[in-house]
């Protein structure tokens, strides 16, 4: 079977390396794939546990930050009863245009992130749901 190649937004190749690379003792028995011109490029992305493919695509430090961001605003959607997570997928999916193979946040570019905090936002303020920050 051939191996995929995974390339960053850089041009560079990604390598699966011990998140440790980038994480210190706290990351052991994670992996991450990391640009090869890392640290110049500070991009990466966290793997599966147990088959270790890439969760989504590689984010320098300002994408990690605005992923976190929207996981944070969409896991509301969930985590206040207002549907199930299941089906916050499903709605995130059907706000986008996108199926649900291409619903995930860690695949998200900036302004992807930006369209679906502004959907939450806007779902959680029509149902009375406070925003947490």
């Amino acid at each position: 079977m051939k191996r995929k190649i995974i390339k960053c937004h850089c041009g560079a190749h990604a390598m699966k390396r011990p998140a440790s690379v980038v994480h210190g003792d706290k990351a052991q028995g994670k992996y991450l794939y990391i640009c090869s011109r890392y640290p110049a490029c500070d991009s990466y992305v966290g793997t599966h546990k147990k088959s270790l493919k890439p969760l989504g695509t590689l984010a320098d430090k300002g994408l990690r930050a605005k992923r976190v961001e929207t996981h944070k605003i969409f896991n509301q959607l969930w985590e206040s009863g207002l549907m199930q997570k299941w089906q916050a997928y499903k709605w995130m999916a059907a706000k986008l245009g996108l199926n649900t193979e291409q619903a995930h946040i860690a695949m998200f570019s900036e302004y992807m992130c930006n369209e679906v905090i502004a959907e939450c936002k806007r779902a959680l303020k029509n149902n009375n749901i406070e925003l947490v920050s």
